[in-house]
């Protein structure tokens, strides 16, 4: 990810408003060219794209996303 210091946090504090795992935030992110407005977006409608690439950026085999769990086998 080549985000800044101040990105990076932004990232993580929103990740925690939303009880969702980091990875899951960043990739959010990512895919939303890093504007609030398409990540809350995705966030909320979800996206095929996201789980892949955030369970690519760590070996943890379980993510949330809300209140959802997700298993890496799932995916």
């Amino acid at each position: 990810m080549n985000s800044t210091k101040k990105e990076l946090h932004e990232i993580k504090a929103w990740a925690n408003t939303r009880q969702t795992s980091l990875e899951i935030a960043e990739a959010i992110f990512e895919l939303a060219n890093y504007d609030n407005v398409l990540a809350d977006k995705i966030w909320e409608e979800g996206s095929d794209e996201v789980l892949p690439l955030a369970f690519a950026k760590t070996d943890a085999d379980k993510l949330f996303w809300g209140e959802q769990t997700i298993e890496r086998k799932n995916v």
